[in-house]
């Protein structure tokens, strides 16, 4: 996403590059933590409870637009569902900087995100790189949607914006785009070479 800044595939969940723990023993200590069923936390995130189970069992991946839908529904920001810490809210003079090749890395079946500015909690906002292997809406389980608003950049590649309200629209590097992430979408990509892009995702619960 980010998804997001954004699918659900059948692939394994990752272990995050920066040694945060997995999001399947994130999600179920939540719950423990909570003392929600599946049916619990299905009803507070607006995640299936089928889907819930299968990232518990590290059967499927979550997009950005289902993370943002997990955070939410726990009461918190993406980065702490994906670092599994909490902190104080800090916000005055606060800045936090990502060095090249230093982001917190996320592998999916269809994209690779990575979480700039991880270690900064409670931010208004999160900026993500992703790189975009699908090549087909079929590589996806579902068609996501979250509250957001997002914005993207194009870095590199065509990336093409699949949404069940409008018609493909294809996106070439320097393109930019904001929008309204409540509307089914999936993103691939054209061409040979994977898209790059940059989003900034609207953290609004």
């Amino acid at each position: 996403m980010p998804p997001s800044p954004t699918h659900l595939d059948a692939s394994p969940v990752q272990e995050a590059s920066d040694g945060a723990p997995a999001l399947d023993r994130t999600l179920a200590n939540l719950r423990r933590q909570r003392g929600w069923t599946l049916k619990g936390a299905s009803e507070a995130t607006g995640v299936s409870a089928s889907t819930l189970s299968k990232i518990e069992r590290r059967e499927l991946s979550p997009t950005i637009s289902t993370l943002q839908k997990l955070a939410s529904g726990f009461g918190l920001d993406v980065i702490q569902l994906l670092t599994d810490r909490e902190e104080p809210p800090r916000l005055v003079g606060r800045r936090s900087i990502t060095r090249a090749r230093q982001a917190s890395v996320h592998q999916s079946k269809t994209c690779l995100n990575e979480v700039m500015c991880h270690d900064l909690k409670h931010k208004r906002m999160t900026p993500l790189r992703s790189v975009i292997s699908a090549r087909s809406v079929d590589d996806y389980a579902v068609w996501p949607k979250s509250d957001a608003e997002i914005f993207l950049f194009v870095l590199k590649g065509t990336l093409v914006v699949n949404s069940r309200l409008y018609q493909p629209m294809h996106l070439n590097e320097g393109d930019a785009m904001y929008y309204d992430a409540s509307t089914e979408h999936l993103w691939t990509t054209a061409g040979p070479e994977d898209a790059e892009v940059l989003w900034i995702i609207n953290n609004a619960h």
